[in-house]
């Protein structure tokens, strides 16, 4: 049988709309993600009876734990649609769930208006987000892995961390634009919504790129070979336990270093270190720029000397680097905050730069969406949202300021016995022997066949 090789030459103009359509997803989700955050303490009030305000909040942040919780649900479903009807269906359907669900909570009704129905409708909404937020990574990290060109798949993929880091500070100016234009009470009033119907353009806009797209070449390859999984979850527990191994813990250095620096940091810089809400939130932006600045360079460079060396430097920094990173931090001087942030910053950005491109060339095309999404859904549900949680409560208990350190080297760690672990895959074919042997060889379990790069 003839089928289309993956490496027919993709136009310019298809690429940029691949690369368009891989990472607006993301971008609406950090968004959304970080508009949420940045406004806990007004949808407390907003959605939660005030009798006691910190049980308000700690219910606005419960809300976002679920949001967590049910993310790798949405990976077990998103993953199978992705690997069984392709990556562009799954994209579509996403980020319309995801859409929906933001404008949901930016009409909702308060808690004045509708009593408990306000919270409960929230907490709907919220799941439905983290269902959709389970499957977003998965299927761009599978649809632009797939899409880009081989010698430059590092590039191309990185492009998805672009797209989350610039959510990300998206949410962060409109939140302070909207914070130093209106008061608190006009806020609490109303103006709390239009940052999330801001989302809502942005989401159905990606949503008509995303269905205007033609699939990925692997994946035509596949329904041209009739070699389309049927049970993707199950092919992936049984035959690719140790790829799921390894991505979980390269996610696990990933997400943690990520909420760290880009989440927990302020926290840490205003009640520990003393530093102003200004300044905290003014270094956060640089490492968020630095992070765009430098995450497609990463990929690119990837691309040229392969994706094992830049995860080896970046584990190895978070091992060696962290304590001397937060103790130049928390010498009080502004250039120090500075120098301390922006190293945790690059560091990152190293990570950010490599780690979708590396995970997803671990599996093979059956079951790559499925993988990618159970690894990142399951680590991010257990390691992301905890990270705030678990720093403030051990610092508490040991009254050691160098807390967030140590917890950077014990994911450093980690990530670094992952990648040892790894081959180099730069540059590989993502068709594998799978891919193209019978279906029915794939579900008998009698080979255990591997991918070929492994």
């Amino acid at each position: 049988m003839t089928i289309n090789h993956p490496e027919t030459p993709v136009s310019q103009k298809g690429l940029r709309k691949s690369v368009m359509a891989g990472s607006i997803g993301v971008f609406v989700h950090w968004f959304e993600w970080a508009v949420y955050a940045y406004l806990a303490s007004t949808i407390a009030v907003i959605f939660f009876p005030q009798q006691d305000s910190t049980a308000a909040l700690l219910s606005v942040f419960a809300v976002f734990a679920i949001s967590f919780g049910v993310r790798p649900l949405g990976a077990v479903i998103f993953g199978t649609l992705g690997d069984r009807i392709g990556r562009k269906k799954t994209l579509s359907i996403v980020i319309l769930s995801m859409s929906g669900a933001t404008l949901v909570v930016g009409l909702l009704p308060t808690y004045d208006a509708i009593g408990i129905w306000a919270p409960v409708l929230l907490v709907a909404a919220r799941v439905v987000q983290g269902l959709a937020a389970g499957g977003e990574f998965g299927s761009a990290a599978a649809f632009l892995a797939e899409y880009s060109p081989r010698k430059h798949r590092g590039f191309g993929v990185s492009w998805l961390e672009f797209g989350s880091l610039l959510g990300f500070l998206a949410a962060s100016l409109v939140v302070l634009v909207l914070t130093t234009l209106v008061d608190a009470r006009a806020i609490e009033n109303g103006a709390w919504r239009i940052p999330f119907l801001l989302a809502v353009p942005m989401g159905l806009i990606g949503f008509y790129i995303r269905t205007k797209i033609e699939d990925t070449p692997e994946f035509r390859s596949l329904e041209q070979l009739e070699n389309v999984p049927q049970s993707p979850v199950k092919e992936v527990f049984r035959l690719h336990r140790k790829q799921l191994l390894q991505m979980s813990g390269l996610e696990i250095m990933m997400h943690v270093t990520f909420y760290v620096v880009l989440v927990y940091l302020l926290t840490y810089q205003e009640k520990v270190l003393g530093f102003d809400a200004g300044t905290a939130a003014l270094l956060s932006t640089v490492a968020s720029i630095a992070g765009l600045i430098l995450v497609p360079i990463c990929g690119a460079v990837s691309d040229r000397i392969g994706r094992r060396p830049l995860l080896i430097v970046a584990a190895i920094s978070l091992i060696v680097l962290s304590v001397p990173l937060f103790l130049v931090m928390g010498s009080g001087t502004p250039w120090a905050g500075t120098v301390g942030t922006l190293g945790l910053g690059i560091i990152l950005a190293l990570i950010l730069g490599v780690h979708a491109a590396a995970a997803a060339e671990l599996f093979p095309t059956r079951t790559r969406q499925t993988g990618l999404s159970v690894a990142y859904s399951v680590t991010a549900a257990i390691f992301a949202g905890t990270v705030p949680y678990v720093l403030t409560w051990l610092i508490a208990q040991t009254g050691n300021d160098l807390v967030p350190a140590f917890y950077l080297i014990l994911v450093g760690v980690i990530g670094l016995a992952a990648v040892l672990s790894m081959k180099e895959t730069k540059g590989i074919e993502l068709l594998t022997g799978e891919d193209v042997a019978p279906a029915k060889a794939m579900v008998s379990g009698g080979s255990g066949k591997q991918s070929l790069q492994q």
